[in-house]
């Protein structure tokens, strides 16, 4: 129609809970920043479903489970969001399961998933439940379905089920995404990176542990996701060394002994006993500190919320931002990061079990306000305040649990470590200990202050790599990413079993062309050498911008039109493998511009903002959430001021899922 301008074209590459998020926040802020007598047309690129993505695409195996309780999972903001444009509240993952069984409000779009097995566990799922990934997929594809209806009629959606290879253009013009598959690339006025969790081809390292294992015929996984890691050439009763004891070793767990036929029942005591199929293999895992990570939680705060952060927040990171001084992790930010989880501990001890205190909460409060977390009062104060060791907060216990441990045998450390694990899960599922929760909250709310630090610069370049990246992003996912307690009792019955055996902390893996074997040898365990014709790193692969297997960044970076994040300090340098983006709205910084491109975006896992998640915790005030509010409010503003560019494709009035 005569006068009608064209239509301003988004592309965001990525349509997994990331991109999902933002599509929430533009229809969120459309109302007030998008002139709606002009139409927007968003293209998502994405060889997997919207809404779930890769990494919680439906078709995976149902063994594998979140890590987190159902109550715990949302994709809406609420009244603790810190956030420049609307809240608009929405269930949770169980609050929306629980329509399935009449026990709460049908939410719209209202639609059954189709998999029976998916249905019937959301009508039962309670919500202390950790639900299968499955369940998280269908909810990830109720929520996208739901954000298209709140779209504005002149914002458009349509899903491109392929890969994009490259994305060129000008700063000041269009942009053109290519896509696997097809000639005639996308013509974008903007483009978003929200590729979420990328695999990285095998470092020199695993490459050299694939080669022996070609010479001799045996068996080595790389990192990879558990979904999609090929396990088929394992033998049964094959010795496998497994380098890794957190999530990924969980699942590659399950996957081989459940997903071979294997059974679990309880016995009369309650213990789980393993009834084997005969087909799994033996794995002998281990890992630096050779414990597997702290079981979550499974109970909820008994006193009140502590008001978080109180120590460690945006005034906190201020006035060390002001000292205007090199800045290490460990000396000058960590003593203010552990009083907050201290904090979080303690209030909730003093306020939900003050029997076990001596002290009011009150006058406790009072002097540890005062205190440093290593100070030698503070020392004092909680030893004559918490008669009771095992309800004092020790990080450096928590942290390695066997440092200084020797057994005289394997079987020894075996009896030792199931202990360990028994007395964990015990502890995690009893709400006489729910200080725990309390410190967990506490370790929630430093996320969202730590990436202001590294952006400053501030950070020296050997306490990014080795104290940010390395020991507290470790001690982090080991405390609170932990599996569910069921997770750890089938661990002990499959130890008892035998299917799995512990080999220690600090292991060290080596290939031995004399034996054709892999080995594993841990100070745990001294002078003991394990011997197995298999090997699998169990964790995730790392980020790397030289070896991605995401085509399109790798396009990007072999023609230099991206920036990876380098800290360096007078001989030493730190390159993270995380694309370097602006703070403030995401935008990809270019290094032939000398700053951010104003057409191109990244959010989410591959980008120096670290770790900010798709979905969160409920009433937490989520980074992520506060983050794809803030590019959302920046790209509609620069949709709105861009010139128009017709696009192959656009004008569609849906999106095809």
């Amino acid at each position: 129609m005569s006068g009608t301008p064209a239509p301003a074209v988004l592309a965001v590459v990525g349509a997994g809970p990331r991109a999902t998020g933002l599509l929430e926040r533009i229809a969120a802020n459309a109302p007030e920043l998008w002139d709606d007598t002009r139409a927007l047309h968003i293209h998502l690129i994405d060889p997997h479903p919207p809404g779930p993505g890769r990494i919680w695409r439906h078709e995976q195996s149902g063994l594998l489970r979140m890590n987190s309780m159902a109550e715990d999972v949302t994709m809406f903001t609420d009244e603790s969001s810190t956030i420049e444009g609307p809240v608009r509240p929405g269930p949770s993952l169980a609050e929306w399961a629980a329509q399935f069984s009449g026990r709460g409000p049908r939410h719209a779009p209202y639609a059954e998933p189709a998999d029976p097995e998916v249905l019937a566990e959301l009508r039962t799922l309670d919500p202390a439940d950790f639900p299968t990934r499955r369940a998280q997929s269908a909810y990830l594809d109720w929520v996208f379905r739901r954000v298209l209806t709140e779209l504005p009629a002149s914002v458009t959606v349509e899903w491109h089920r392929t890969t994009a290879t490259s994305v060129t253009g000008p700063p000041e013009g269009p942009q053109e995404v290519r896509l696997d598959g097809r000639d005639d690339p996308l013509t974008a006025d903007l483009v978003v990176l929200a590729q979420g969790h990328i695999g990285t081809e095998p470092s020199h390292e695993h490459r050299a542990f694939a080669a022996f294992a070609r010479r001799h015929g045996r068996f080595h996984l790389p990192p990879a996701f558990s979904a999609d890691a090929d396990l088929s050439g394992l033998r049964p009763g094959e010795h496998v060394l497994v380098r890794g004891f957190g999530l990924a070793f969980v699942d590659l767990m399950s996957l081989l002994t459940e997903g071979r036929g294997g059974r679990f029942r309880t016995r009369p005591d309650g213990a789980l006993q393993y009834l084997p199929s005969g087909r799994e293999p033996v794995l002998h895992v281990g890992s630096r500190r050779g414990v597997p990570y702290h079981s979550k939680t499974r109970y909820r705060l008994q006193g009140p919320r502590p008001a978080l952060p109180r120590y460690f927040g945006p005034e906190a990171v201020d006035a060390l931002l002001a000292e205007g001084r090199p800045l290490d992790l460990r000396r000058d930010v960590w003593p203010l990061m552990a009083k907050e989880i201290g904090y979080g501990h303690y209030h909730e001890l003093f306020h939900a079990h003050p029997g076990r205190t001596t002290l009011g909460w009150e006058d406790f409060a009072g002097v540890y306000d005062q205190l440093g977390w290593y100070d030698a009062e503070m020392t004092e104060l909680v030893a004559s305040a918490v008669p009771d060791p095992a309800d004092r907060l020790d990080f450096e216990a928590l942290d390695r649990p066997v440092d200084g441990l020797a057994f005289a045998s394997p079987d020894a450390f075996q009896d030792h470590l199931r202990t360990y694990v028994t007395e964990d899960v015990a502890r995690r599922e009893n709400p006489e200990f729910s200080a725990d929760l309390g410190a967990f909250l506490a370790l929630l709310s430093l996320y969202g202050q730590l990436p202001r630090l590294v952006e400053s610069g501030r950070l020296t370049a050997r306490s990014v790599a080795e104290q940010l990246d390395g020991w507290w992003q470790g001690f982090f996912s080991f405390l609170a990413s932990g599996p569910p307690g069921f997770r750890l009792r089938q661990l002990l019955a499959l130890s008892e079993a035998g299917v799995v055996r512990f080999l220690g902390a600090d292991v060290r893996i080596a290939a031995d062309d004399s034996t054709g074997t892999f080995t594993a040898t841990s100070p745990t365990v001294p002078g003991h050498t394990t011997h197995a014709t298999a090997l699998i790193e169990a964790y995730l692969p790392g980020h790397s911008l030289d070896r991605t297997e995401d085509p399109l960044l790798r396009d990007l970076h072999r023609s230099g039109a991206l920036a990876e994040e380098v800290v360096t300090d007078p001989g030493f340098t730190h390159r993270s493998g995380l694309l370097t983006v602006s703070p403030e709205d995401g935008r990809l910084v270019d290094p032939s511009l000398g700053g951010p491109h104003p057409r191109r975006v990244a959010l989410g896992a591959p980008t120096n903002s670290r770790a900010v998640a798709a979905f969160a915790r409920p009433r937490t005030d989520s980074p992520g959430f506060r983050q794809n509010d803030a590019v959302a409010r920046a790209l509609l503003r620069a949709l709105t001021e861009v010139a128009p560019t017709v696009s192959p494709g656009a004008g569609h009035a849906s999106v095809a899922v």
